[in-house]
Formats: C-alpha cells, structure tokens, sequence
C-alpha cells in the first residue's frame, strides 16, 4: 500500500516537474518569438526609413536642380529677352515694323515665366494644388501641346504643402509622358475632394500600353511616382490598354 502511494506520488511530482519544464520551453518559445518578430519588425522599419531617406533626398535633389533651373529661366532668360525686347523698340525710330517680332517676345516672356513659376517648388507652395493644375493645362492648352481639361468636384480641402508638390511632381511626369510619348490628343484631368481623402484621375487617349508585355516602371516611370506616392501615404495605379490610353488613379487621405 505505501509503495503504491510513492508510487503515485513520485508520478505526481514527475508530472509536475515535467509541466514545469514545459510550461518554461513554451514561454521561453514565446518570449524568442516575441523578440525576433521585434526584431524583424525594427529592421522592415528602418529598411522602410532609409528607403523613405533615399527617395527624400532624391525628391530634394530634384527640387533643388528645378529651383536652379527656375532661377536661370527667370534671371538670366527672362532678363535677356526683356533687354531685346526694349533693343526693338529702340529700332522703332528707324521706321521698322517690329510688331511682329515685339509680340512673339511679349509672348516668350509670358512663357517664360510661367514655366518658372511652375517648376519652382518655392512658387509652388504659395498656390495650392489645382490653382497648379489649372495653370499646366492651361499652358498646355495655349500652345497647341494638347487638349487639356480640369474638373473639381467638392470642396476644396487645405493640404500639406510637401504633399501637395509631391502630388504636383507625380502628375507633371504623367503629363510629360502623355504629352511626350503617349501620341495622345486629349488629357482630362478630375479632382475630388471628399472630406477624408483626394482622389485624382489623370486619363490620356494615347497609344496605351500592354501591361502584361511591356513594362511601364521604365516607359513611364511608374515606380518613381509610386516612390513619391509612399512618401506621402498616397496609393498610385496606373491602368492603360492599346490604342485606347491610359489613367492614373491617384489617392490621397486627408
């Protein structure tokens, strides 16, 4: 009877001590999971941290070439053609008709300076983003590069202004495609405001793309707007077909 009871005894204490053990190899389980998720957690964030760096840095080099850029435009440029075009007016006297050649100059300025005001990130954060919009298409549309459009509907919503360049940038290399590449004839240009987000499409008639053949990462640079997008937390799609165009789909949250 009393080996029986040890017996039971010594079965009940291996049993506890073997939980024990079990209970510790599973905690000690969690507590490495535990950490090496951490872990993994803290290096996709700062793999995401230096990739968003490297895209700043790259956005901020860009800038900064377009502000010189602008400079240049406005100060050397401008200044030029504003000099020939008071020389002319000097040849008046002679009796000459310059009107011609006044006027195309009178024209160039008018140009000129808005091309500076638009690549200018500095000019840019004192209009908002579709006062921009509305002076690209309209530029697009007074010298013959393509039929362009605007359309807002809702009410206008104050955005950051980083965000708003980098939405402005995305849309001016769509643009450029569009009006460079893409063989098209017609761009239309809608943005919606709602009170949670911005959605903006940009939709173009020209000779489109296969996705499934070509790549339009290189074509387009796609994966440098969806670059600038993640930047800003803003989703980038872009959809084409052959012969019938394509649209960016841009979705910004307020």
């Amino acid at each position: 009877m009393q080996q029986t009871e040890d017996l039971d005894l010594a079965v009940i204490i291996t049993t506890l001590v073997v939980t024990f053990f079990v209970v510790i190899i599973i905690y000690l389980f969690y507590i490495f999971q535990k950490r090496k998720n951490k872990l993994l957690s803290e290096k996709q964030l700062a793999k995401r941290e230096f990739e968003n760096a490297i895209a700043e840095t790259q956005i901020e080099i860009r800038e900064q070439t377009l502000r010189n850029i602008s400079w240049e435009l406005h100060d050397n440029i401008g200044q030029l053609l504003t000099l020939a075009k008071i020389q002319l007016h000097q040849l008046a006297d002679c009796n000459e008709d310059i009107s011609g050649v006044s006027d195309t100059i009178s024209k160039s300025l008018t140009e000129l300076r808005a091309l500076s005001k638009l690549i200018n990130p500095d000019a840019l954060k004192n209009i908002m983003l579709p006062e921009a919009l509305r002076l690209e298409v309209e530029r697009f549309n007074r010298l013959n590069f393509i039929a362009a459009t605007l359309t807002i509907h809702g009410d206008e919503e104050i955005i950051d202004d980083k965000a708003e360049i980098i939405l402005f940038r995305i849309l001016q290399e769509f643009f450029s495609n569009t009006i460079k590449h893409a063989k098209a004839s017609k761009l239309d240009v809608t943005l919606t405001y709602t009170p949670e987000q911005l959605t903006i499409v940009a939709k173009d008639n020209g000779k489109g793309f296969d996705k499934l053949v070509d790549k339009p990462n290189k074509g387009i640079g796609l994966q440098n707007m969806k670059n600038r997008g993640k930047l800003i937390g803003a989703e980038i799609e872009l959809e084409s077909e052959l012969e019938k165009g394509t649209e960016l789909t841009i979705i910004h949250y307020l």
